[in-house]
């Protein structure tokens, strides 16, 4: 297998665009149409056991998905890990965690622990104050074993509902305590409150954006502003994989069999592919006697 990139040779151009995953899989899926890295999202993992993204999922449990996915990808995988599970001591040691597990980055927010997902109407969204999270910051950079880790730092002031001049000043403060990079957040319907922000923001770090909630902000809208380095794309491959098993499964209950649906989902030649069974008949063909 290729050696991975980091993500600052991803971001050398200037601009990349990272797709969620919840699985290798999905991983695999998003490696193959071209995304420069990967989103292990934090909501995706959840949703993908059934559970709400509300700090339920052991460290433990996330760890061994990224390296699950790490073994099967040849592009950075920046972690979601939340509030980085607990105060600056339990940073330091999840950031030594997830270098050695195959992360090429992490994200951690400043929320308190537990979080309360961002975009869940009437959701309890407590913000830590600023020195203690610029401290969880200063502890992943002395953390980290190489420079190539990026710690971006991620600020819910906007989804608090704290406003510009907070957001700011929390996203400067971050920036001081060693962070590469700063996420803002926001959970408005328009890019209006995120292009404020991007038009205030100064550029000592590039910016990291997840427009989940305002589509309408394009990749190329964001390399146009000159101060955005990397694009998520959230939350779309568990929605994209509930929509479609949905439909499948109706459809199936429905008809009583599978001549409605055999054409619109992939074929089984397609999953062996991605199963590399071509691999492994090659490896039976040469060893078993």
């Amino acid at each position: 297998m290729t050696e991975t990139q980091s993500l600052p040779e991803c971001l050398a151009s200037g601009f990349a665009q990272a797709m969620a995953t919840h699985s290798p899989l999905s991983a695999v899926l998003a490696e193959a149409a071209g995304f420069e890295a990967l989103w292990l999202s934090g909501f995706e993992v959840s949703a993908l056991y059934g559970l709400a993204d509300v700090s339920l999922l052991t460290m433990s449990e996330h760890l061994a998905l990224l390296r699950a996915i790490s073994a099967r990808c040849t592009i950075p995988i920046i972690a979601d890990i939340d509030t980085g599970y607990g105060n600056a001591v339990n940073v330091d040691y999840a950031v030594r965690s997830y270098e050695r597990a195959g992360a090429a980055a992490v994200v951690i927010e400043d929320k308190t622990f537990p979080k309360v997902t961002s975009l869940i109407d009437d959701g309890r969204q407590e913000l830590l104050r600023r020195e203690e999270f610029a401290g969880k910051i200063e502890a992943a950079c002395s953390a980290r074993q190489s420079e190539a880790f990026v710690i971006i730092a991620r600020t819910e002031a906007l989804i608090a509902g704290l406003g510009q001049a907070e957001a700011l000043d929390r996203a400067r403060a971050y920036c001081e305590a060693g962070a590469d990079m700063v996420f803002v957040h926001s959970k408005q319907r328009t890019p209006d409150e995120i292009e404020a922000f991007i038009a205030a923001w100064d550029g000592r770090r590039p910016l990291v954006l997840a427009p989940t909630a305002y589509p309408e902000m394009t990749a190329e809208r964001m390399r146009q502003s000159g101060k955005v380095g990397l694009a998520i794309w959230a939350n779309h491959a568990i929605r994209s994989s509930v929509a479609a098993m949905r439909t499948t499964f109706e459809r199936i209950r429905a008809d009583g069999g599978l001549l409605g649906v055999e054409q619109d989902i992939a074929s089984v030649n397609e999953i062996f592919a991605l199963q590399n069974m071509d691999t492994v008949k090659a490896v039976e063909k040469r060893f078993l006697r």
